[in-house]
């Protein structure tokens, strides 16, 4: 189980990582198998299935994203906790509400990550 407490830990962390825009940090909250579900997939990665596999396709595909919006800044973070899982809602770029729902394994990396955005 995840606590909520190991959940709000994440989120700060991960969050803090992309508002520095320091790949690296971002990237180590990944497993090196990730599935990685978004609808910026198809436009920034060109993945018209809008579904990455691995870090290695994750690692261009967040710094085109980096590079594409300068001024990216996520706020108005919320972390909820789940069994295996957690979810993260945050105010995202072009100012759309995101939740991404992210599996995490035993050691606490993200496995699979289901994004979703409205305005």
């Amino acid at each position: 189980m995840i606590t909520e407490e190991q959940a709000a830990a994440f989120g700060r962390d991960w969050v803090d990582a992309w508002n520095r825009h320091d790949l690296d940090a971002i990237l180590a909250h990944y497993d090196e198998q990730v599935e990685f579900r978004s609808p910026f997939v198809a436009k920034i990665a060109g993945e018209p299935s809008g579904v990455l596999k691995g870090v290695a396709r994750l690692r261009p595909y967040f710094a085109e994203a980096l590079k594409k919006y300068p001024d990216l800044k996520f706020t108005e973070l919320r972390a909820l906790a789940g069994v295996s899982s957690l979810t993260l809602t945050y105010r995202s770029v072009l100012g759309l509400h995101a939740a991404e729902v992210m599996t995490l394994n035993e050691a606490g990396r993200v496995v699979r990550v289901d994004c979703h955005y409205s305005r």
